[in-house]
């Protein structure tokens, strides 16, 4: 029985092509615009000191110029007033951090957890197309660029924006003829620096560039130091990597350079015209041309000299929103990629039996003009196994992808329980599959996690019982605490056939219907491989089984025996009817018979 299961897209899975990364922007945020708008108003009401402490001053050195025209109560108002704004920037600065903090770590957790949910339904072959380092910096470095863009529109360039609009606003309210000074050289002054700043988004795009390659080469080095090791080729692998980072300090010091003349020549431009300010200003009031008193002139060369500054820091801020869009860019690579495995609206799977019928099945992998499996046909009753043979190249591994969905056919149809695979949720069909690979994969935890890895609730007895079946329990309950021993990443405390029998114990607390054997006992020492040999032979009672096997002695028990060459189903049979035959299986036999015989 089928059912349909629930749309359960993530919020953030967005279409964003073709559009405006900060209308991308304003998208991710559109859960928390609320807490966005509480930051906003708490900002411009802290940031007031700023805006009018300019006003102020310029009224009490009126005062001080001109002490008869005015009052001494006059000072007194001035210097409350001065008083409020310089105390309520402590309460409504703490609001403003909270909101605005709830807002983009909120945000940036519902963006990491879209990435990581995209990653989960991408293809197989997305990921052979696309290194783990960059994907790696995607989910941290790109999320948190985005993250610091939020704050830096905000810290910087909100304030910037205030501080013009109310610099402009005061200005135009005692001395209005003045703002056609502001109006004319503030976009002078911006378009000059503007010009100056246009090399750099080309160099930001390349220096990034680098960046993702040298995390690659690392990644890559760090995978390799095995290898590396044990050969001896340490100064290899740190050429490699020396000339990834050689190219990263070479990208970042132009990249440095470039910033640096930026900013020297955007500072003489703005101070140039901050001082223009001050003589116009002097000039007009001492030839009367404008009714400009004393408070005046200081007054409008502040506000000048805050404009300028505005203008200044929202061109310097220009770099990390470059950066923070070219990273919207980046992460909306991944949440739109349309390379998924495609199991949206498809039948749910609620039993399998494990009948699995292929039908002319073909496949050819991107880029390939030759096909890797090439009208395959077979039928396998529930219970059956089914091992895999023949030279490398031959199409194994493609069948075993078919079998797990990985990949879907490009030619024919395979069918399990008699229903087309393509109109299965693959997803929900997996529960029923287990995979016990060449090279077991162990996380960081106990060995009780790694057994019931994406397991709830499950008893104790059971993992016991799942560990004895694998064999693996003289060896676990040795250890200091037994099942809640830790493992080390990647099992690193354990030996390879102590690994093995792990993912073994983890197939079996699942009780699969299918399992899929890949290479599950090779480079193993004869008593290990005897042991796992034993395990997986409970593993594999009653249960539809596809083993691909260099090794030919551990399949020859098999039902049926199918040898592939060149994609192609050359030969079918048990391992007896194979070898009488003559044929392909036959020379392998023999080849590796005689080559055991000599060892």
């Amino acid at each position: 029985m089928s059912t349909r299961p629930r749309d359960n897209r993530h919020p953030l899975e967005h279409r964003f092509s073709g559009e405006h990364p900060l209308r991308t922007l304003l998208y991710l945020y559109r859960g928390q615009r609320r807490q966005l708008a509480i930051a906003s108003l708490c900002f411009v009401v802290k940031h007031s000191p700023v805006w009018l402490m300019p006003a102020i001053t310029a009224n009490i050195v009126d005062l001080v110029s001109r002490p008869g025209l005015h009052s001494p109560g006059e000072l007194w108002v001035n210097a409350l007033v001065l008083l409020v704004i310089l105390a309520q920037n402590i309460p409504l600065h703490y609001a403003y951090a909270r909101s605005l903090s709830r807002a983009a770590r909120t945000t940036e957790t519902q963006l990491r957890s879209a990435l990581c949910r995209r990653l989960q339904h991408l293809s197989i072959g997305y990921y052979a197309r696309q290194s783990a380092g960059v994907l790696q910096t995607k989910v941290l470095r790109d999320v948190e660029a985005v993250e610091q863009l939020t704050r830096v529109l905000f810290d910087g360039g909100l304030a910037c924006l205030v501080n013009i609009v109310f610099a402009l606003v005061i200005t135009g309210l005692r001395q209005p003829w003045f703002l056609l000074y502001f109006l004319v050289t503030v976009p002078a002054a911006a378009a000059i620096v503007y010009t100056l700043r246009r090399p750099l988004a080309a160099r930001n795009a390349a220096f990034r560039e680098e960046i993702e390659r040298m995390s690659t080469r690392v990644i890559e080095m760090t995978h390799l130091l095995p290898v590396t090791r044990a050969h001896g080729l340490e100064s290899t692998a740190l050429a490699r990597v020396g000339e990834s980072l050689e190219r990263v300090q070479a990208a970042a010091l132009h990249v440095d350079g470039i910033n640096a003349v930026f900013g020297a020549l955007s500072w003489a431009t703005f101070n140039g015209f901050n001082m223009l300010c001050l003589i116009v200003s002097a000039w007009a009031c001492l030839a009367r041309w404008l009714p400009l008193g004393a408070g005046d002139v200081v007054l409008l060369t502040t506000y000048f000299g805050l404009i300028t500054g505005s203008v200044l820091g929202l061109v310097g801020t220009l770099p990390q929103l470059t950066r923070g869009l070219e990273s919207i860019r980046s992460i909306g690579e991944v949440l739109q990629c349309p390379d998924l495995e495609d199991n949206e609206d498809k039948a749910a799977v609620t039993a399998v039996e494990g009948e699995f019928s292929f039908e002319n099945v073909s496949f050819v992998y991107p880029g390939s003009a030759l096909a890797a499996l090439h009208d395959f046909s077979l039928e396998v009753p529930p219970g059956e196994t089914i091992a895999l043979v023949g030279p490398s190249g031959a199409g194994k591994s493609t069948v075993l992808n078919l079998v797990i969905g990985f990949i879907r056919p490009t030619g024919g149809r395979i069918l399990i329980d008699g229903r087309d695979m393509q109109a299965h949720d693959l997803r929900t069909y997996r529960r029923f599959l287990a995979v016990v690979p060449q090279e077991s994969i162990l996380f960081d935890g106990t060995v009780r996690d790694n057994v019931t890895y994406g397991l709830r609730g499950v008893p104790a007895e059971a993992v016991v019982a799942a560990v004895r079946d694998a064999n693996a329990w003289d060896f676990v309950s040795q250890m200091p605490a037994g099942l809640d021993t830790p493992v080390g990443e990647k099992g690193a405390r354990l030996s390879g056939g102590q690994k093995q029998r792990l993912a073994i114990a983890r197939a079996l607390i699942r009780n699969p219907r299918v399992l899929i054997l890949d290479e599950a006992t090779s480079a193993l020492d004869t008593e290990t491989e005897a042991l796992i040999q034993e395990a997986l032979a409970r593993l594999m009672r009653g249960r539809t089984t596809f083993v691909v096997a260099h090794r030919l002695s551990t399949i020859r028990n098999a039902r049926r025996i199918v040898v592939l060459d060149q994609g192609r189903l050359a030969e079918i049979g048990s391992h007896e009817h194979l070898v009488r035959s003559g044929g392909l299986y036959a020379r392998l036999h023999s080849r590796q018979a005689g080559v055991e015989f000599t060892q």
